[in-house]
């Protein structure tokens, strides 16, 4: 069975730097108005199952939410779907912002 990988917002933050990733918030809007990881892309978590079929599985693909576990359940759904390079934000937003990185 596949699996995903814990990330901390500083090994996020190196991955991001080296580009050829892709980042998901999987956050409601109204959360993601408060504020955002600025190379996320929204993608809400109730959404996933019905986007499956658009998301690249070869591509490194990182989700976040507020605090991580939203994102957990994202990761490891499309692990199982064979998805092959899979990573969740631990701590999601809260970390990133915790770790004083950028927020839009």
């Amino acid at each position: 069975m596949n699996s995903f990988r814990n990330i901390t917002a500083i090994e996020l933050q190196d991955m991001l730097e080296k580009g050829g990733m892709r980042l998901l918030d999987v956050r409601t809007e109204a959360e993601m108005a408060q504020g955002k990881i600025p190379q996320g892309e929204p993608l809400p978590l109730h959404l996933i199952p019905m986007r499956l079929e658009e998301m690249d599985k070869k591509v490194t693909t990182v989700f976040y939410c507020r605090s991580g576990g939203r994102s957990a359940q994202a990761a490891a759904f499309v692990a199982a779907n064979g998805f092959t390079d899979v990573y969740n934000l631990q701590g999601g937003i809260i970390a990133w912002a915790n770790a004083s990185l950028p927020i839009a």
